[in-house]
């Protein structure tokens, strides 16, 4: 977060959060938190400091929505929550040549005696913290542990660095949105801009992820499909075998033999020449021959069974690398901007690093949208008339259609570009999310049901998302969120 930005955001919240009293935090994943100042339609004021995305202001969310998200409070959690109990929020001041913010808060102790504390938000790239300091700027607590010098706890604190004059690009785009009149206050642009971003990072991430695994898979493929031309080469000419078995039966009598040398006619050449072979000195001619017409089975049928392998691994080559492509068509679809304001239905969480409920980057009403680890399009709906829209009107006759058995829950479906096969992993991850949103999700495991969506009826005047079903596969599986959201 840039400094012309932090004094944006610092002078729309200074004067909503004078003389407030801290109530309850929420922390959540990474190094973030929420602090409920009682401003109602202002919302709560949120903290994060992970160092790629160091960020301070206003967020607008339900109540059951932050709690979703937090997590036990840490022992940071812990002495905010303590320390600042019978205070309010005095001044918040940005220092002039950092990107810091002090909240200072006043108040009394269970005695009655006067106390001050100093809640210091460092929103400065590695070193961004928020540290909580005493009456003497001792640091009692500090959400993420430092070395520094002046960072760590008990001693009395110091600021880690002095502003870097480059600001990323990225900052300067937050600035613009601030400034640009498209929202209503610093905060709404600001939470706007950090959603998406984080949303296009994480999914960027994921897409990598889902490269790198689609890319070892090919790659494997293809070193199974070398070594198995190999072996095939290595059982080249099975005929030969038979040929020496017969040729050494055939001269049993006749044959000269050496050691391990043996000197015979060839009757199968023309004009009978006399040649020399090399046989095993520990047997007998008829055992060397049996020898060689085992040898000529062997190879017969590892050269069938070589050759069915060599076409199913090519098979499965082709369908990676037609997987490789629908993905990379996918990745291609232009995401969405982080410049307009959201409504409301698209920013109902903050931007958490690690939430993977994030802006999508291509929506279709109605659903969430996934990405499989073999590269699979994944579908979830989002309520009963949302189900019903997406197993009747969105979904293929050959897309693959999964439900939890025997639970209320979301319609999932895998798209299928052709009517080849879907990987079983596929499979599992679509079923983890249709056990995942469902009323089964707190569950060790779930029985999830799996049919093409042309085995999925409407019966007459059921309730939307209800559904029957002609035929159905069942799989076991742990509720999980195991598939790239996009």
């Amino acid at each position: 977060m840039d400094d012309e930005s932090i004094k944006e955001i610092v002078n729309e919240i200074a004067p909503l959060l004078a003389g407030r009293a801290p109530g309850k935090i929420f922390q959540f994943a990474g190094a973030s938190l929420a602090v409920d100042f009682g401003l109602r339609d202002a919302g709560y004021l949120f903290f994060a400091v992970e160092p790629a995305a160091p960020r301070i202001y206003l967020i607008k969310r339900r109540v059951r929505d932050l709690e979703k998200q937090s997590r036990t409070l840490t022992q940071f959690g812990q002495a905010v929550k303590k320390e600042l109990a019978q205070t309010r929020l005095v001044s918040i001041k940005k220092d002039a040549a950092d990107r810091i913010v002090r909240f200072a808060f006043a108040g009394e102790d269970d005695l009655g005696s006067e106390k001050t504390r100093m809640l210091v938000v460092q929103l400065t790239g590695r070193s961004a913290n928020l540290l909580l300091l005493n009456e003497r700027d001792q640091i009692i607590q500090t959400l993420r542990s430092s070395k520094i010098i002046g960072q760590r706890i008990g001693d009395t604190y110091q600021s880690s660095n002095a502003l870097q004059p480059n600001q990323p690009k990225e900052q300067t785009d937050l600035l613009k949105l601030i400034r640009g009149g498209e929202f209503a206050a610093p905060s709404e642009a600001a939470d706007h801009y950090f959603t998406s971003l984080l949303a296009e990072r994480e999914n960027a991430a994921r897409a990598a992820t889902a490269r790198g695994e689609l890319s070892r898979k090919i790659s494997r493929q293809q070193k199974l499909l070398k070594q198995l031309e190999r072996d095939l080469r290595g059982h080249a000419n099975p005929e030969q075998h038979k040929r020496i078995g017969d040729l050494l039966l055939a001269n049993l009598s006749a044959a000269k033999r050496d050691d391990d040398r043996v000197t015979l006619v060839d009757y199968f050449a023309e004009d009978a020449p006399t040649i020399e072979l090399e046989v095993d000195r520990n047997l007998s001619l008829q055992e060397e021959a049996a020898r060689r017409f085992a040898r000529y089975s062997r190879s017969k049928r590892a050269i069938t069974q070589i050759q069915s392998r060599i076409e199913l691994a090519q098979k499965q080559l082709r369908e990676l690398e037609s997987e490789q492509q629908s993905l990379e068509k996918l990745l291609s679809e232009p995401p969405a901007v982080a410049g307009g304001p959201s409504s409301s239905a698209e920013r109902t969480e903050p931007a958490l690093a690690g939430d993977r409920k994030q802006v999508a980057a291509k929506r279709i009403p109605g659903t969430r949208r996934y990405l499989s680890s073999d590269g699979f399009e994944i579908l979830v709906g989002r309520t009963s008339n949302d189900n019903d829209h997406l197993t009747f009107k969105i979904a293929r006759p050959n897309d693959l259609w999964l439900h939890a058995a025997d639970y209320g829950g979301s319609h999932v479906v895998i798209r299928r570009q052709t009517r080849k096969e879907v990987p079983h992993q596929t499979i599992i991850e679509a079923a983890q999310l249709a056990a995942w949103f469902s009323q089964a999700k707190k569950d060790p495991k779930v029985d999830v049901h799996f049919t093409e969506r042309k085995f999925v009826s409407k019966p007459k005047g059921a309730k939307p998302g209800l559904v029957r079903l002609q035929r159905f596969k069942n799989i076991t599986v742990t509720p999980k969120e195991a598939a790239t959201r996009v």
